[in-house]
């Protein structure tokens, strides 16, 4: 891989419980365990960001490729939901996630490709494929 950009950030505190900064400042946040997990939730936590980070980048994956066929993307959006869980024996913990995207100015055919496409070009979908569930559901399309 030739890299194009290269994202750097420390975390530090009590990992979960702690803060995370980018290098350059723009990344400042208090990180908490969710109250699901016996946490405050009174800050953001590592499953969130990697929620935010892969439904951004498969959103802009899904714009690339619907430019190179000229598809109309208006009103689109791409939501992610990232399932924290406890892997099955003493193998720890793992994560499986959920892509809900609207491409409500395409025909359902038209979606599903462009779909399947961002799905190859997408560097989050290429960094988990193989690792993790990833299910992509298309909710909202043109009748």
């Amino acid at each position: 891989m030739k890299p194009l950009y290269t994202a750097e950030a420390l975390a530090s505190g009590e990992g979960r419980d702690g803060s995370a900064r980018s290098n350059d400042g723009k990344l400042d946040v208090s990180l908490a365990s969710p109250v699901e997990l016996g946490g405050s939730g009174r800050g953001t936590n590592p499953e969130q960001l990697f929620a935010a980070g892969y439904a951004a980048c498969f959103h802009s994956a899904l714009r690339l490729v619907a430019r190179q066929v000229r598809a109309d993307l208006t009103d689109s959006a791409v939501a992610a939901k990232v399932h924290l869980g406890q892997l099955d024996g003493p193998a720890g913990f793992g994560l499986a996630v959920e892509l809900e995207i609207a491409l409500p100015a395409l025909d359902l055919v038209t979606a599903e490709a462009l779909v399947a496409k961002a799905h190859e070009v997408c560097p989050y979908s290429n960094a988990t494929r193989g690792n993790i569930r990833v299910d992509i559901k298309i909710l909202e399309y043109a009748a």
